[in-house]
């Protein structure tokens, strides 16, 4: 292996270990200030182990430890993720759920708030952006995560809302046993927390590119599209104001290739007209990016 590869693989490394380490903090931070302060239950499989740790202490008088209860109910899940979606991927997300575990019984609570309806927005945003940063270095928290994102490599299908729901289900069940004001609070408290991941994850948005350029042109810009991994299409037309020929190139990227991608077409063709459409769903093959 060269030295320049062998130096950004460390980087890439450090810069996930890092990020790993601070979204686990925020998330615990958050959980002992906003979700424990507001009693709420978080969705996926925090909230199963905030609800057996309530359940634990309703009925049984017992007040069982955040880490060993989120580790159990996490094997399955990494099982699963280790063999649809890759050994380094579900190793880099179980140390997440390793290190948010361990902050969560070791950071204090924080008195933000009194306030419900604060609490269970500001902390749903807040446990979202924590969660994105795991996903910006192609990490996760664990839990339904890693049932979304085999879903989305193999299936293609966008599994956050579903997920959504199946937490209203768990919340459903909190609510008929704890109370349904606490049960409705942390429903928007998932919703919160659903949108800004949706909003913020960089593998779950899509972009149209329309691309407008001469016929000389077409070979270099199309060139540029495919060093993404994806493909175009090339469409011959008419340019009404000048009536000379002109070539559309059709392609579906990433959202997060898009400003790399359309500098480097202005670059092939400084004339080339560049329409950015945002795409909400993709039926068919598209180039998903190995997370592992």
């Amino acid at each position: 292996m060269k030295p320049v590869e062998q130096k950004a693989q460390w980087k890439e490394f450090f810069l996930r270990v890092l990020m790993i380490a601070l979204s686990s903090l925020i998330v615990a931070v958050n959980f002992k200030s906003f979700v424990s302060a507001g009693d709420l239950f978080p969705g996926g499989f925090t909230g199963i182990t905030r609800l057996i740790q309530r359940c634990a202490l309703e009925f049984g008088g017992v007040e069982l430890p955040f880490a060993p209860v989120n580790l159990a109910l996490n094997a399955v899940p990494a099982f699963i993720s280790y063999k649809l979606v890759g050994r380094r991927f579900t190793l880099y997300s179980c140390l997440s759920i390793v290190l948010t575990s361990i902050f969560t019984d070791l950071v204090p609570a924080f008195d933000i708030t009194e306030d419900t309806l604060l609490i269970c927005i500001f902390g749903g945003i807040i446990n979202g952006f924590a969660i994105s940063l795991c996903l910006r270095v192609r990490v996760t928290s664990g839990g339904t995560d890693f049932i979304a994102i085999a879903l989305s490599e193999r299936k293609n299908v966008d599994a956050w809302s579903y997920i959504f729901c199946g937490n209203v289900i768990l919340l459903l069940i909190a609510g008929y046993l704890f109370g349904w004001d606490h049960a409705l609070y942390s429903m928007l408290f998932q919703y919160a927390h659903t949108q800004v991941v949706r909003a913020l994850d960089p593998d779950g948005r899509r972009a149209t590119l329309l691309v407008v350029t001469g016929r000389e042109s077409a070979g270099g810009v199309c060139a540029q599209i495919q060093d993404t991994n994806h493909t175009a299409t090339l469409i011959e037309g008419v340019g009404l104001y000048n009536g000379e020929p002109c070539v559309m190139i059709y392609s579906v990227v990433n959202d997060s290739e898009v400003r790399t991608l359309a500098q480097k077409i202005r670059r092939s063709d400084p004339k080339a007209f560049v329409n950015v459409l945002r795409t909400e769903r993709v039926v068919g093959r598209f180039y998903r990016r190995p997370r592992d």
